[in-house]
Formats: structure tokens, C-alpha cells, sequence
């Protein structure tokens, strides 16, 4: 039914551009369609799937031409496709599928988990997810990682090195969080901040503002004034003086005051309200995702202690390879059918990639099938929802970057220049992220 969906082209609001949006969040499926035939895709020949593997470890740059004339004897493109498939995980347990994890309880659930009983064995996994984890995190700031995510049963932790998403400094970004988790942040002394919830604060104080603005003019074009002797109404903000005329009657202590304890409920109530949203998305900037990193390799609601997933450390995904890191493939398969467009039928292929998708991989499939395809398809995006608000611009607020000071290193970090390039800037899909993408005559229109 996939194969249908997408010949009734959903309204793009977008207007045609060279390159879309980088897409932070982490894709389950990509489904590609197109009039031309992906038999390109298939049946690589072991020297064209060894080149692609080597291609990826040296971060060897491909550049193919606008259109590959013979997609299918191109072994250039099939090497080149085999590289933008590879990813590196930790731990890997090949029982077990270790993406997503948010809700991937009933998929592990009767699989063999001999950790899960076993102290002694925890304790070495945990041991061993540290190691890796360190190693990803010393390879960021180095920048020869780009970035990487911490995928949790709880929350998802994506960290950026300096220079990528209009950042000048390391991030990294926690979603969802509970009042409990930034609580610990903070006794951990971790310095973060809740951008929508800041950004929706500051929204209703400007609303309020320019409604009590309205308010004022009103009364000064009506001219009502106050009638003579009537006293203003208490500032409900000043709980002292909201009480003062209770003490002039003598009664001040018959009447209960709000206590510091009600007050601080009432703070709570609000912060808990956010909870397991994506308005409770942290961020966590320079020096304090050190702290960051310390707080989470002790952070015990890090690990389930309880149901399929008790005992299992969290799974690491990297575009890079890391110490302790597993290399593993998107799979990948193509498929003809046939569509039905107005009253006939036309063939239509389609290529589809199943995996944990990062947003570098994203970006060189679309470049290989902007030449391969010859500048015309288009792709339905399965989205792992969480990580959708990964796309919200976070230093919107910060002056320009000093580009050239900041990237300098960052060609290093393996990946190609046009798709560092894209995940540079600032990003602008906000709390979604791309679902339809549509390439037509070199030029892209997406609907998020």
C-alpha cells in the first residue's frame, strides 16, 4: 500500500530549492519512487561492497557527475551506495534490534537478555558502554565525529560538535526530559536551559503585554477613571501586601497564607506539565556536556531496572567508527510495482532503506539519486517521533559564527563538504521534521 501512497502528491508548501533542511531527527524507513528503475541498487558485487566499505573508513569524497548515464554499470555509484549505507552501533547484540528503543519493549520481550538477572554481567556491559561512549565523546571534540545519539528507553541525547546546526560550541540536546531527570542535572551542577519553554514564556509575557497595552488605550479613549475613595485592587504578585489590611483588622492570624511550600507546589505542577513532551527538550552547551557525559555514565535511570530492557545499556549510533563500535549496514531493497494514475497503469520503483537513518546518510542517498535518477524522485520519511524536535533552532539568539574559526577542523570529522555543508546551518523544520521530499528537474520541494 506504500507503493500507493505517494501518486496522490501530498501539497509541498515549500518553494523549489537545491537543498533541503537538515533533518536531525533519526529516520526508521525511507521509501524512494521513481520512474527509472533502481536495478543500480542491487545485487553489489563483493569487490563493489568491500570498495564502498573502504570508501566509508577513509571518508573518501565521491563527486558524480549531474547524470549518470549507465546507472547500472557504474561501479562508482554502486561503490559509493554501499558507503552512504554504513553506520556504527554499540553494543551490538545481533539477537536483539537495539533501534529504536523508546517503546521497543514488546519487540524484545522473550528474546534471550542473560544480562538481566546477572549483576556481575551489567556491570561489564555498563563498563564497556563508558569506554565507548568516552571515546565518541573525545572523537566529537576533536571534531572527527560530527555528531552522535545516545538512544535510552526513556530519552534520546543527540550531540553535536561545535560548528554543525549554527553552534559555536559542543551541544547536546536531551529529549524528552522529566522534572526527576533535570532535577539530577542540576544537583549534578549541569548548567542547561528548556529553549521551548523559554521561547513559549516569552511569547505569552509579549501577548500579555500588548494586551494590556490595548487594555491601557481602551480605558483612555472611554475615560474611566477610578471613582473618588476607591482604593486599586491588590497585586496578587506582592503576597505581603495582599495581606497588609488583614493586619489592620487584627486577624492576620486567622487567615492562612499561602506558605513557601504551596507556592513551590504550584512551581512544580507547571515544570511536571511539560514532562514527556517535547517542550521538556533540554539543551546542554561548551564545557557542561563534559559534566553532561560524567552525570549520564552514573546516571542510573540511564538503564532499565525492570522488563525486556532491564540491564541493557543504552544504544550509541555514530556516523563514524568509535572504540567498541559495531559497523553496520542500512538494509536496503528495491521493488517494482505497478501504480494506478487517473485511468491507466504505470510503472512505478521504488527503493526501500529500513535502519536507524542519521542525517548525514539521508543527505548523500538523496545526492546519489539526484545523478542517478536524473534529478527526479521522491521519498516518504518515516520519522522515530522523538527526535523530531531535534530540528528546533536552539541558538536562534546568538550572534553570527565566525564560520572560517569555527569549521575549520570540522572536514575532518568524515563527511562529505556538501553534507557538512547542510548540517552547519541553523536548523528551520522547528518541533517536525521532513515526512515527503520531492525532487523534480534538480530542484527539491519537502513537506514536513
Amino acid at each position: 500500500k506504500d507503493l500507493h501512497l505517494p501518486v496522490a502528491v501530498p501539497e509541498v508548501p515549500s518553494s523549489p530549492r537545491h537543498e533541503f533542511p537538515a533533518d536531525w531527527s533519526i529516520k526508521t524507513r525511507l521509501l524512494f519512487m521513481s520512474s527509472q528503475p533502481f536495478t543500480w541498487a542491487e545485487h553489489l558485487k563483493a569487490q563493489e561492497e568491500a570498495q564502498g566499505f573502504a570508501q566509508h573508513c577513509r571518508a573518501t569524497e565521491t563527486n558524480l557527475p549531474q547524470s549518470v548515464q549507465e546507472p547500472k554499470l557504474s561501479t562508482e555509484l554502486r561503490c559509493a551506495f554501499q558507503q552512504s549505507l554504513v553506520y556504527w552501533l554499540h553494543p551490538s547484540l545481533p539477537w536483539l534490534q537495539l533501534f529504536p528503543r523508546i517503546g521497543a519493549d514488546r519487540k524484545i520481550a522473550g528474546k534471550a537478555s542473560p544480562w538481566s538477572q546477572d549483576e556481575a554481567l551489567q556491570q561489564v556491559l555498563m563498563s564497556d558502554w563508558s569506554v565507548s561512549f568516552t571515546s565518541l565523546y573525545n572523537l566529537l571534540k576533536a571534531k572527527l565525529c560530527p555528531y552522535f545519539y545516545i538512544c535510552t528507553y526513556q530519552f534520546t541525547v543527540l550531540f553535536r560538535a561545535a560548528g554543525l546546526a549554527g553552534s559555536d560550541v559542543i551541544t547536546a540536546v536531551i529529549s524528552p526530559t522529566t522534572r526527576g531527570l533535570r532535577e539530577a542535572m542540576r544537583n549534578e551542577g549541569i548548567e542547561f536551559s528548556l529553549p521551548l519553554v523559554e521561547e513559549s514564556r516569552t511569547r505569552k509575557q509579549k501577548n500579555s503585554e500588548v494586551n494590556l497595552e490595548t487594555e491601557v488605550a481602551n480605558s483612555l479613549e472611554v475615560g474611566t477613571s477610578m471613582e473618588d475613595g476607591e482604593e486599586p485592587a491588590p497585586s496578587d504578585d506582592d503576597d505581603d501586601e495582599s495581606f497588609s489590611w488583614l493586619e489592620e483588622m487584627g486577624v492576620q492570624d486567622k487567615v492562612k497564607k499561602p506558605d513557601a511550600i504551596s507556592i513551590k507546589l504550584r512551581k512544580e505542577k507547571h515544570e511536571v506539565q511539560v514532562d514527556h513532551k517535547p517542550e521538556s527538550l533540554a539543551l546542554v552547551k561548551g564545557t557542561n556536556t563534559f559534566t553532561l557525559l560524567n552525570f549520564l555514565i552514573n546516571c542510573k535511570s540511564l538503564v532499565a531496572v525492570a522488563g525486556p530492557q532491564a540491564g541493557l545499556p543504552p544504544t550509541l549510533l555514530s556516523p563514524v567508527a568509535f572504540r567498541g563500535g559495531t559497523m553496520q549496514t542500512l538494509k536496503a531493497r528495491s521493488i517494482n510495482a505497478k501504480a494506478r494514475v487517473l485511468s491507466a497503469y504505470e510503472d512505478i520503483f521504488s527503493l526501500e532503506i529500513v535502519g536507524p537513518v542519521m542525517p548525514h546518510s539521508l543527505h548523500s542517498l538523496t545526492t546519489l539519486l539526484k545523478s542517478a535518477q536524473r534529478g527526479t524522485f521522491s521519498a516518504v520519511l518515516y520519522t522515530h517521533e522523538p527526535t523530531a524536535v531535534f530540528n528546533t533552532d536552539l541558538d536562534n539568539a546568538s550572534p553570527a559564527l565566525n564560520t572560517e574559526t569555527v569549521c575549520k577542523d570540522l572536514p575532518t570529522c568524515g563527511l562529505h563538504p556538501k553534507t557538512l555543508d547542510q548540517l552547519s546551518q541553523h536548523p528551520t523544520l522547528g518541533k517536525s521534521s521532513i515526512r515527503f521530499l520531492e525532487m523534480k528537474d534538480y530542484a527539491y520541494t519537502w513537506k514536513s
